[in-house]
C-alpha cells in the first residue's frame, strides 16, 4: 500500500526543525531504527537548508516543498524549491563546495545525503529552482520483505 505526504512552507529557517519532526513522524510508521530516524532528519534538514539559503537567500517569500511517499518499505521524499537553481550540480556535489563561504556553510550538505541515503538524485536549473529526490530502503522493511 502506497502512503504519500505533502507539506509546503515559507523558506524561513525556524521552519526547518518542523519539515524535520513532520518528515520524521510520517516515516515513525514503518518503525526504523533510531540512527535510521536520525540520518532521514538529518538528510531533510540539509535538503531544506539549501533551499532556504542558497535557493532563496533567505527570502521568505519563497516556498519549500516536500513530498513523501512510502511503499513496501521504501522512502521516497522529494524536497524542492523554485529558486535561483544550481550552475553546476557535479560541482556542487563535491565535498566542501559552498557558494557561501561567509555564512560559514561546510559544503557538506550533498555528501551527507549521499551518505545516508541509497539513492540522491538532484536537477536543477538556473533561475528556475532544484529538486533533490532521495531513496531509502529500511532495514526493518528489508527484513519484512525477506
Amino acid at each position: 500500500m502506497k502512503n504519500e505526504m505533502k507539506l509546503q512552507f515559507s523558506a524561513l529557517s525556524q521552519n526547518e526543525s518542523f519539515a524535520r519532526v513532520t518528515v520524521a513522524s510520517f516515516i515513525a510508521q514503518l518503525d526504523p531504527t533510531m540512527d535510521e530516524l536520525t540520518e532521514i532528519k538529518t538528510v531533510v534538514s540539509e535538503a531544506v537548508t539549501n533551499s532556504i539559503i542558497h535557493g532563496y537567500d533567505n527570502d521568505p517569500e519563497g516556498i519549500v516543498f516536500i513530498n513523501v511517499t512510502i511503499e513496501n518499505g521504501l522512502i521516497e521524499m522529494s524536497i524542492k524549491d523554485i529558486g535561483h537553481g544550481i550552475a553546476d550540480v557535479e560541482e556542487a556535489r563535491q565535498p566542501l563546495f559552498t557558494t557561501k563561504p561567509d555564512l560559514e556553510r561546510s559544503g557538506m550538505g550533498f555528501t551527507i545525503m549521499e551518505n545516508f541515503m541509497d539513492e540522491v538524485e538532484i536537477h536543477s536549473q538556473p533561475g528556475k529552482g532544484t529538486e533533490v529526490r532521495l531513496r531509502k530502503h529500511l532495514s526493518s522493511s528489508k527484513m519484512l520483505c525477506n
